[in-house]
């Protein structure tokens, strides 16, 4: 499972013209799922995506949490973020979980963001959408189940 956070200050996502979700300060989540993702990988990304503290202190330190500030979460299934480039010039989504996988493992991340307080909106899965986002920072983190568990200092290599 792979995550892109942007901490920002509002964010949107339109569907046919039609705004089906909005957020003010918080994190916009684009999520990624792969073959083998599963209620594991969805736990360890649920606990990092609410526990990063990436929101400032009162000093403008980065000391704070999504849960801790307050914040919202506009969460966006992105089947791109396991695009294949290593050939061609048009990437390749083997790697990319079915959408019978994956959507109801997106929906379980938005409950499960629900159930620890966080103010979730999300978009449609599987449409074409259109994210519009003011990034605060710019702060930008990527996170992959597959280098969670690893200890500090250890390169993964695939």
């Amino acid at each position: 499972m792979r995550a892109i956070i942007q901490r920002v200050t509002q964010a949107a996502v339109d569907v046919a013209g039609v705004r089906v979700g909005a957020i003010d300060r918080g994190m916009v989540v684009l999520l990624g799922i792969g073959h083998g993702d599963g209620p594991l990988q969805l736990d360890q990304i649920a606990k990092k995506i609410l526990e990063l503290r990436i929101f400032d202190d009162a000093s403008g330190k980065p000391n704070i949490s999504l849960v801790d500030s307050g914040g919202a979460v506009l969460l966006v299934s992105q089947f791109t973020l396991y695009a294949d480039t290593s050939r061609g010039r048009r990437p390749g989504y083997a790697h990319a979980a079915t959408p019978a996988v994956a959507e109801p493992l997106c929906v379980a991340m938005a409950d499960t963001l629900r159930k620890a307080g966080v103010n979730v909106a999300t978009g449609v899965f599987g449409a074409e959408m259109h994210v519009s986002l003011i990034n605060d920072g710019p702060y930008t983190i990527i996170l992959d189940s597959d280098t969670l568990t690893q200890p500090a200092g250890i390169v993964h290599t695939t």
